[in-house]
């Protein structure tokens, strides 16, 4: 498990699935209320609510895909036999089961219990109907943007793909990139190949490598540092245009 602090009352925790997957668990200092993002297993979910005695309140899914949504059915079931109030947010656009929420471009979500009001990101490419939760400075962006890289396009189109990242590269550089798989190392690996001059790229590339030797989790990351070593964030740079005409 890997924790970081949402300002003073809540903290972010990595649940680690399947082989890269994160699902991210927000958990209040002030009550034992819990949230998870994108739960594709239920059992991980489950063992951890148990181990630290948390009420699960709320389930936020950014898209479809089974890696995010296979834990819906025994988490709300497991939720009913509590006798858990829960609330499930998910994208307007797709086909969530238990879905109590349908969420577009713009919407808000209030959790209440941990102080944090989420807008709604629309961000079709990888999906057609993938959203963003974001507040201030946190972004749960699913499989848009990863670290050093973005999701594959399985539905949407390139323009779409492009229009969404570019939403994403518009917010605050403060603001913590919690995507969903521990992909970094190998994006950086392919970012090196277009973008091999960064000096920063090659920093970080550096930092990840040992983090990974050791299994350490190498997110979240930012929007700032996105923008200086994400060639898909930084796909109008010459030198970045040059070297992919190469190939």
């Amino acid at each position: 498990m890997s924790q970081r602090q949402i300002a003073t009352k809540n903290v972010i925790t990595a649940i680690k699935a399947f082989t890269d997957n994160y699902i991210w668990a927000i958990s209040s200092t002030t009550s034992n209320h819990l949230a998870l993002v994108d739960p594709g297993d239920a059992k991980v979910c489950i063992d951890y609510i148990e181990k630290h005695q948390h009420v699960l309140s709320a389930i936020l899914i950014t898209h479809h895909h089974a890696d995010h949504i296979g834990g819906l059915e025994k988490l709300y079931q497991y939720c009913l036999n509590k006798g858990w109030p829960i609330e499930i947010y998910a994208p307007k656009n797709e086909n969530i089961p238990f879905a109590s929420k349908k969420l577009e471009q713009d919407d808000i979500v209030e959790l209440t219990e941990f102080n944090l009001s989420f807008n709604i990101i629309d961000l079709p490419g990888h999906t057609l109907g993938h959203i963003a939760y974001y507040a201030d400075d946190i972004l749960f962006c699913g499989d848009t943007l990863f670290s050093g890289g973005c999701g594959r396009i399985f539905e949407g189109t390139p323009q779409q793909m492009h229009a969404s990242l570019t939403k994403l590269k518009n917010l605050p550089e403060r603001t913590r990139v919690y995507c969903t798989h521990e992909y970094t190392l190998a994006n950086l690996t392919f970012a090196l190949t277009v973008d091999p001059s960064n000096c920063e790229l090659v920093h970080y590339y550096n930092q990840v490598k040992q983090l990974r030797a050791i299994e350490k989790i190498t997110l979240p990351s930012s929007i700032l540092r996105e923008k200086q070593i994400n060639p898909f964030l930084r796909c109008l740079d010459k030198n970045i245009q040059e070297s992919v005409s190469q190939f």
